[in-house]
């Protein structure tokens, strides 16, 4: 029996673990590694063997499909190996090729370490995974420089890390094919990015940023055909789940073409990893990390959407005053935001639109020019709409922040029925969502909607409900005229434009308000008479 055979055969078979669950106990497994590694290793470390776990079992779930198509044909067992061993039957599926010796079975079976063969040295379990992930990336170009290679280093526990593989290898993701490995192992991934991002804190915003954040993005732009682009992509959840949109809408998911580029190396790292686990191309990255100011890697390329979330109010940036993205104004040296906001304007078709999360800072400054900036990209109507999101979102930060839209062209056409020229569409979201604990609050699909819902209604898509027009709501939207920012000084604080919402009305006439109230209190008084009495008597019993 040959050796390929033999790993078919030895291969767990699906257990049947809830998604919870497997999360849960895929979280224990990484926590056995914790120790004295700092975050960042620890990070790579486990979403290395994430990602591992998942082109493996992939991989085996692909082998499987294709023994089973031959037994079926009547295939003899040579002809089976051949198909076995065809590297494209893997690939037209969207399956990396898996190497014997970065196969989960060869490491499952030497969790351990291992033992000197004949002429060679003992090998430990990390210098067993490090081969398995530069074979990975011989195999298969997509992933060239992509995946971490430190686990042999000295500062991580051989131990535990082979306690670690064990653990993994008490659950499979393929329990309805490669494609069902696809969504958990993305899922798993995703939860992964946001428990580190948890940890991480502040940091942690650099490479994630919360998923109803992305999906109000995502909503309201509605991506289904062309090019989508992230200046500052981090781990790439803005493609994710753009792609995750297009399933929604069962829309063909190759229509879209994903570009972006990160300037930290590890975070651009995880992006490649977490866009392979989703079969999403990430040619769009570039071949390495670069920095976006200093050097734009999509240079003559335009995009049919823009969605991210750039850093906040960054200090040192590669500043250019020549760079012929600043149509609007030279950013100021000390802050980027409007430097982001103007390079994604720059790069929009002359039907684009650009979603872009910021600090609400930029809604108001004056300083160093950025009022000036403002009132040119008002004026040139570039802005379909300002939302105010609640504070806490962002875990590990309090820094409140908004939400900018930017359309070329905001006319009747296909991105909309209605004709929104020289207006913008102000949001004011701060009262929605729900706290999840006592430091970070998310939103419900029905605040997303609610959100979504009223931009849709206001540009006249196709997706808005049926039966529906838009209008006002007090205390909650407000469809303004490039007149009415003019008069508040071109401040774009939704606030300032909603207004308050109506109070309840309350017909309660006044004198009996006054004695009912009057009442409440002095039973209130009695009460606490009494609750004090009880207390001092209590008090004297232990004297």
């Amino acid at each position: 029996m040959t050796n390929s055979v033999k790993d078919e055969q030895n291969v767990e078979s699906a257990s049947a673990t809830t998604l919870k669950e497997l999360k849960d106990t895929l979280w224990k497994a990484a926590d056995k590694l914790r120790g004295s590694m700092d975050a960042s290793q620890y990070k790579d470390i486990v979403l290395g063997l994430v990602f591992l776990k998942y082109v493996t079992d992939a991989f085996d779930a692909r082998r499987a499909e294709l023994r089973a198509e031959g037994e079926e044909r009547g295939d003899s067992e040579e002809y089976i190996q051949e198909d076995l061993e065809d590297i494209d039957a893997y690939r037209e599926k969207n399956v990396f090729w898996v190497d014997p010796i970065a196969r989960w079975t060869f490491l499952r079976d030497n969790s351990k370490g291992k033992t000197a063969d004949a002429g060679q040295e003992y090998q430990s379990i990390g210098k067993l995974i490090d081969n398995a992930m530069k074979q990975l990336m011989l195999d298969n170009e997509s992933l060239l420089g992509t995946l971490p290679t430190n686990f042999a280093s000295d500062s991580v526990d051989q131990r535990r890390l082979g306690e670690l593989i064990d653990l993994f290898s008490t659950t499979r993701f393929t329990a309805e094919g490669p494609e069902r490995a696809r969504d958990l192992l993305g899922e798993v991934y995703e939860y992964f990015l946001e428990k580190f991002a948890r940890a991480e804190g502040k940091r942690g915003g650099e490479f994630y940023t919360p998923r109803p954040v992305v999906r109000t993005l995502v909503e309201i732009l509605e991506p289904t055909q062309g090019r989508v682009y992230d200046p500052c992509c981090g781990s790439g959840g803005m493609f994710v789940q753009a792609e995750k949109f297009l399933e929604t809408t069962e829309k063909d998911r190759t229509a879209l073409a994903i570009y972006g580029q990160e300037l930290n190396e590890r975070t651009w790292r995880m992006a490649k990893m977490n866009l392979a686990i989703h079969a999403i191309s990430s040619a769009g990255l570039g071949e390495r990390w670069a920095d976006t100011f200093a050097r734009d890697i999509h240079p003559d390329k335009q995009m049919d959407y823009v969605m991210a979330n750039p850093p906040f109010n960054i200090k040192d940036w590669s500043r250019n005053e020549e760079d012929t993205r600043w149509k609007y104004g030279v950013p100021p040296k000390r802050n980027a935001n409007f430097a982001w906001m103007q390079h994604i304007i720059s790069k929009l078709t002359s039907q684009g639109e650009a979603g872009v999360v910021m600090a609400n800072g930029t809604m108001t400054s004056n300083s160093s020019g950025e009022g000036d900036i403002r009132k040119a990209m008002v004026e040139d109507d570039i802005v379909s709409c300002v939302i105010a999101l609640p504070a806490q979102l962002f875990r590990g930060t309090q820094i409140p922040v908004c939400v900018w839209f930017f359309a070329k062209d905001k006319k009747a056409g296909s991105k909309g029925t209605i004709d929104r020229t020289n207006q913008v569409l102000f949001i004011d979201a701060r009262e929605l969502g729900h706290m999840i604990d006592r430091t970070e609050r998310s939103f419900s699909d029905e605040d997303i909607q609610k959100i979504a819902n009223t931009f849709r209604l206001w540009r006249g898509r196709t997706s808005a409900p049926e039966g529906e027009a838009y209008e006002d709501i007090a205390g909650f939207c407000k469809s303004a005229s490039l007149d009415d920012i003019h008069d508040a000084d071109f401040a774009m604080t939704p606030g300032r434009y909603v207004g308050f919402a109506e109070a309840e009305e309350d017909d309660e006439p006044i004198d009996e308000k006054i004695t009912r109230l009057t009442g409440e209190l002095t039973a209130a008084l009695d009460d606490a008479a009494r609750l004090d009495k009880v207390v001092r008597e209590q008090l004297g019993r232990l004297k």
